[in-house]
């Protein structure tokens, strides 16, 4: 499984526009880190967005792709509307990229 992270808008905007997506293979990862990986992508893909107000003025906003078995899946939300389980998997994801 391939998982790649894009951050776009907030007062980096400008910055953000030119770093490329950061991304990991779950194949580089240990098997218990992949599993945890794996848990937490399928509770954000079953977890409907939720509904409620998305515009905030400077907000930033994320997309997750997932790429696993020739399927690609990819979850938009933003720091206005996000759900307990994409936070959950985007918090993995920062901490993971900021420790390489």
């Amino acid at each position: 499984m391939k998982v790649t992270l894009a951050t776009h808008g907030g007062l980096a905007a400008a910055i953000n526009l030119r770093l490329p997506p950061k991304a990991l293979d779950t194949d580089a990862l240990p098997a218990n880190v992949a599993a945890e990986l794996a848990q937490l992508v399928a509770a954000a893909v079953a977890m409907p967005k939720e509904d409620r107000a998305t515009r905030a003025r400077d907000a930033m906003s994320y997309t997750i792709t997932v790429e696993d078995g020739g399927r690609s899946t990819v979850l938009r939300q933003s720091d206005a509307a996000m759900s307990p389980a994409f936070a959950a998997l985007l918090t993995w994801l920062k901490k993971h990229f900021e420790q390489q």
